[in-house]
Order: structure tokens, then C-alpha cells, then sequence
């Protein structure tokens, strides 16, 4: 047998296992749990914005890119130094959450790039926080108010980064820093807010204690009144005599009726 007839096609073999180990980190991918993958297609095209490749191995030719984003939601902070609607300066820290919509990474990618979160989430945030708590003074960020600034700047940064394709989990005030001489101020002030709840308390007790009181003794004197009015000579005879009896069958007495009185009834002495 001539092997000199193979040696061609184990050439042309060598070559294209050769070729295969250089470009196999081109050619075979994985894409890892939560991320998404876009194909960008060199002699077709170009990138392929509407095509999103889930997570698992993809095998592609070796001459066109896939770019692979992380699409689970991401957390990171802010701080940021506002004004308030009086014109003080406020520091404030926000923690917040986004992640990419991941059926448009595609339009992501060719319209912003990997760098969406200093390009867009930032900018957004920084700009919804001045604007709102610019209609805000210092002390309501203490108060109830506080959570309605945060959904109102979650709400405005939300619409604002769905147009870029990203979405907002969670925006979060973790910290507000005043001027110190106005936190003291703020700090007493609502100390003595909680005072005077305190004793509206106290006295709303108080008041009604004395009227629950009043309708008890209202109540006995109701019940007294009724009593004395049904109580005749008649009736206090009856029962004086049934007294008398019970007490004449007494074992434990030596009892001696004789008449008297003004009412008639049966007196009863001596005894052991």
C-alpha cells in the first residue's frame, strides 16, 4: 500500500485540527446561569439585536462574536450631596437594585455597551434624587414622608431607565446627613412631638377613665332609685315577718315574741 496517497488529506487533517484548537474558544461557548448572549455576525448582518441566546453550550462559527451579559439584578450604592427646598445641603447615601431586561440586550448592547451602569443607571439616579427631595425640607426625610421619596425617585428613575432597557428593583435611602446644628433642632423638635403624644395619650386615659366612672355610678344610683321605689310598708311587713319566722325555727336561739312596734311586727329576744 502507497501511503504517499493519504499524506495529502493527513495534511490537510493536521491543518484543520490545528485550526480547530486555536479557534475553539471562538467556536464553542457556554453561557453560565444568569446570563444572556447576543450574536454578533461578521459577514451576515452584523449584530443580531433581536436573537437572545440562553444559558447552556452554543457552538458558532469562529469569525463572529457573542457578547454574554450578566442579567441577574445587581445592587450597588450612591452617595450624593442635594439641596433641600430651603436650600440646605443634604448628604444622602441610596442603595439600589437593576438588572438588564434580558429579552433586550440586543438593542442594550447596540445602543449603550457594557458600561449601561456609569452611562445610565447613575446619571438617572443622581438626577431623580435632586429633583425630589429638592421639594422637600430637611425634617420630612425624618418623618413618614421618607418612604414616599423613595418610591417617588424609585418611580421616576424606573420610567426613565426602561426606555434604555434596564429595569429597577429597589431604590433605598440607607442615610441622611444634615448640617449638625439642624439635626439637633429636627432631633428635639420630634422629641417633643413624641411628648405631646405621649400626654395627649395620657389625658385621652384620664378622660376616659372618669367617664366610664361616671356611668358605673349612674348605673348603681339608677339601680338604687329603682329599689327604693319599690320598697312599701307592705312589702318591708312581709318581709320582716319572713325574717321572724326563720329566726324563731332557729335551733341555736331562745326566742321570746311579744308584740310591739309601730309597724306590729313580732319582736324576738334573747338568745344563747
Amino acid at each position: 500500500m502507497d501511503r504517499r496517497k493519504f499524506l495529502p488529506f493527513i495534511v490537510l487533517g493536521g491543518i484543520a485540527l490545528f485550526a480547530l484548537l486555536i479557534f475553539a474558544n471562538s467556536i464553542f461557548l457556554t453561557i453560565q446561569p444568569g446570563e444572556r448572549g447576543i450574536l454578533f455576525k461578521r459577514f451576515a448582518g452584523g449584530l443580531d439585536k433581536e436573537t437572545v441566546y440562553n444559558q447552556g453550550f452554543h457552538v458558532i462559527a469562529p469569525w463572529n462574536n457573542m457578547f454574554i451579559y450578566d442579567v441577574r439584578i445587581q445592587e450597588s450604592l450612591a452617595t450624593m450631596e442635594v439641596l433641600s427646598k430651603n436650600g440646605l445641603t443634604i448628604k444622602v447615601e441610596l442603595s439600589y437594585r437593576f438588572q438588564p431586561i434580558s429579552e433586550e440586550i440586543g438593542h442594550l448592547h447596540d445602543n449603550i455597551g457594557f458600561d449601561y451602569h456609569q452611562r445610565i443607571i447613575v446619571p438617572e439616579i443622581r438626577s431623580a434624587t435632586r429633583e425630589v427631595i429638592g421639594k422637600y425640607l430637611p425634617e420630612e426625610l425624618y418623618s413618614s414622608k421618607r418612604e414616599a421619596i423613595q418610591d417617588e425617585i424609585f418611580q421616576r428613575t424606573s420610567s426613565a431607565v426602561k426606555e434604555k432597557y434596564l429595569a429597577m428593583d429597589a431604590i433605598l435611602i440607607r442615610e441622611v446627613v444634615l448640617p449638625p446644628s439642624l439635626q439637633g433642632a429636627i432631633e428635639k423638635k420630634l422629641q417633643q412631638e413624641q411628648e405631646s403624644l405621649e400626654y395627649e395619650f395620657k389625658i385621652t386615659r384620664a378622660e376616659q377613665e372618669a367617664e366610664r366612672q361616671r356611668i358605673e355610678a349612674e348605673g348603681k344610683a339608677k339601680a338604687n332609685s329603682i329599689i327604693s321605689a319599690s320598697l312599701t310598708d307592705k312589702i318591708l311587713q312581709e318581709k320582716g315577718i319572713e325574717a321572724t319566722k326563720e329566726l324563731a325555727q332557729s335551733q341555736n336561739a331562745k326566742v321570746v315574741v311579744i308584740g310591739g312596734g309601730d309597724s306590729g311586727l313580732p319582736l324576738i329576744l334573747g338568745g344563747n
